[in-house]
């Protein structure tokens, strides 16, 4: 059976207020995304890696590598308009069968427990999406500006990586783009898939705003699983 992890790197850094990319941005001393790229690559599934990311960085991407000395092999392909394209645009370099992973590029506190969790349950019964509970409270806004509460018992927040048999994705990935899909997930279901939920972690975060830098460099410092 043949493993692969798509890691989809579109993002900009519109929320970090930098002018650069935030999977580029310096995390402990190298890009965030070469965290990321090493927690698959030392997983104990071993996966292929494919890195999908906007064709205007390619070049930039290759200078970091070497510039950092990073040497984990990996295919690079060109990202599409939406991340349903890029994840379409990895998914049609995988010409056998098995099961891959789709993976946010700037979540590298991610375990290698819970990558091959994901492998495991998707090699099982088809697919594995990770989630954890919110702790906070919440309310959903109302049209009128209002607010109500919402039972956070029958909420879970998803993360990556979202990992599927290969059969399932490909079917999906037919399907004409929807802004309904918001991650995965969305659109193996909406193909007629059912989706199985698996408990993520919540150090696995997205390095989002400028404070997720440095509770994720906290994290990896300290090798506190996430």
């Amino acid at each position: 059976m043949k493993f692969y992890a798509i890691i989809v790197a579109g993002g900009a850094g519109k929320r970090m207020q930098t002018a650069i990319a935030k999977q580029f941005l310096l995390l402990n001393e190298k890009p965030v995304m070469m965290h990321t790229l090493q927690a698959f690559y030392v997983s104990e599934v071993e996966p292929e890696i494919i890195l999908v990311l906007a064709k205007a960085d390619h070049e930039y991407w290759k200078e970091l590598c070497v510039k950092y000395n990073f040497t984990i092999p990996h295919t690079l392909v060109e990202g599409g308009n939406e991340r349903f394209h890029s994840v379409r645009n990895g998914l049609m370099t995988i010409k056998e069968d098995g099961v891959v992973a789709i993976h946010d590029a700037v979540r590298p506190v991610v375990t290698t427990s819970l990558i091959t969790q994901t492998f495991k349950t998707a090699l099982e019964i088809g697919n594995a999406i990770p989630c954890v509970k919110p702790s906070d409270s919440v309310r959903e806004l109302q049209d009128d500006g209002s607010s109500k509460i919402i039972n956070r018992d029958k909420l879970v927040l998803i993360q990556t990586p979202q990992t599927f048999d290969l059969g399932q994705l490909r079917i999906a990935y037919q399907q004409s783009f929807s802004t309904q899909f918001t991650d995965d997930a969305s659109v193996v279901e909406a193909a007629g898939f059912p989706i199985n939920l698996i408990e993520g972690n919540r150090n696995n975060i997205k390095v989002t705003y400028p404070e997720d830098l440095e509770l994720a460099s906290f994290l990896l410092k300290n090798n506190i699983p996430g």
